[in-house]
């Protein structure tokens, strides 16, 4: 435990001594692998069927294309291995949703040129968000949550994570795309793009894209996790969940927001925070902790907001330090729950240093105004930095226009206008 304290402590110094706002890269890293228009990319059909309880290794080859029937479960300690290239399409009718039960592996480690794909298994006239189920890796590492189960239609003998592994490998997940996940299940409640729950510290999460879901994206439910290169673009829900008192560094990353594929109340980027309820949390794990680098989170259309709500919502007793990131585009940009206790030992948990903020109507506030006063004085101090500029996105970002190949690093120089120095 000493050691993974230790490496956050020392990856917390090396992330501030950055200085390039936004996503980085010496060229577009987004080249090759992703897809931004996958409503209209046609795929193989379907020639073989995945279905059941995979009880031992077993391999997905890229020469076929595979049709994800109802939960399919890695069990027993088995690892599921997965070509480059090989695309896995989901099933409507029974919600194909692809489960790596606590002690099972994971290894999709696809290429820049040769991605893995999981998406819908309908005509691409017909996609839509929540076409299929989603992805979902449970591991051993430590979670706040009681219960330990996933409120999900998973069978009982499956649906248990977290424990005392932090340092437990769940496998590799990389150069992956998960396209139209999110299906709504019988108790309305809907599944997710990829759920990382209890996943352990040498797991390999990088270079994920998870696109037009029918809820949040990637959703981080304890656990220790290093994350790089993640995409959440125009997704229903929040982008990136943070909860149960997960560990999670995440650098490198981006969230793409439309107005017009959101829902009410809940479109926004990043959701920090330890818990849903209290009552249902052990409060003598680990709170929620967020280390975040070099993040872009863009919602197009910044004149007409629509259902979009603000970048960032911070509840209670989490922390969270974002440092060298763009936000872009937002009526809000950082809202504190009306559950967050405004006060200094609360405020100084939540860190904002070379965070710039462009065409953002609202800045940093509070669900609950009486307190704004206070916090825009605590964030005008204290060692945060915080930039203000109003430029148009194609002046902004190198390409915005996802009809082409968007490049979602910002230009430079950005002329702003500086909050604080401090």
């Amino acid at each position: 435990m000493r050691k993974i304290i230790l490496g956050f402590t020392l990856f917390l110094v090396f992330l501030t001594n950055g200085q390039t706002k936004g996503i980085v890269g010496e060229t577009n890293w987004l080249k090759n692998w992703t897809n931004f228009k996958p409503k209209t990319t046609e795929y193989s059909e379907a020639s073989n069927v995945l279905a059941g309880v995979v009880s031992k290794d077993m391999m997905l080859y890229k020469k076929n294309t595979y049709l994800l029937m109802g939960n399919v479960y890695v069990t027993n300690g088995a690892t599921l291995f997965i070509e480059p290239g090989t695309v896995i399409r989901g099933d409507f009718e029974t919600g194909g949703s692809l489960i790596i039960t606590k002690g099972a592996k994971i290894i999709a480690l696809g290429n820049e040129t040769d991605p893995i794909v999981f998406t819908s298994n309908k005509p691409s006239s017909e996609r839509k968000p929540g076409d299929w189920g989603g992805i979902v890796v449970m591991g051993e590492a430590t979670t706040n949550n009681f219960t330990k189960r996933l409120d999900l239609n998973i069978e009982s003998q499956y649906n248990s994570y977290g424990g005392g592994k932090d340092e437990s490998d769940s496998g590799i997940l990389k150069y992956v795309r998960i396209e139209f996940a999110g299906k709504k299940e019988k108790n309305a409640i809907n599944n997710q793009g990829l759920i990382l729950a209890g996943v352990g510290s040498k797991s390999i999460i990088s270079n994920i894209q998870v696109s037009f879901c029918n809820d949040d994206a990637f959703s981080f439910c304890g656990g220790i996790i290093y994350a790089e290169n993640l995409i959440s673009y125009k997704n229903m829900n929040t982008d990136y969940n943070f909860t149960e008192g997960t560990q999670c560094i995440i650098t490198n990353s981006l969230a793409v927001r439309n107005p017009f594929s959101s829902r009410a109340g809940e479109s926004r980027c990043f959701e920090v925070k330890s818990y849903d309820v209290a009552s249902k949390a052990d409060l003598s794990k680990r709170l929620t902790n967020v280390i975040a680098n070099n993040i872009t989170l863009f919602n197009e259309f910044a004149e007409n907001n629509g259902l979009v709500k603000e970048a960032i919502l911070i509840k209670e007793n989490c922390s969270l330090n974002i440092s060298n990131s763009v936000v872009s585009g937002f009526s809000q940009s950082l809202i504190f729950d009306k559950g967050f206790k405004v006060k200094p030992e609360t405020l100084a948990k939540i860190k904002l240093r070379g965070m710039l903020l462009n065409n953002c109507d609202g800045h940093i506030e509070s669900e609950l105004p009486e307190y704004n006063e206070e916090i825009n004085s605590w964030y005008s101090s204290n060692s945060n930095i915080i930039e203000y500029s109003t430029i148009m996105d194609v002046a902004f970002f190198t390409e915005v226009d996802s009809k082409k190949m968007p490049d979602y690093r910002i230009k430079d120089p950005i002329n702003t206008t500086r909050l604080a120095t401090n």
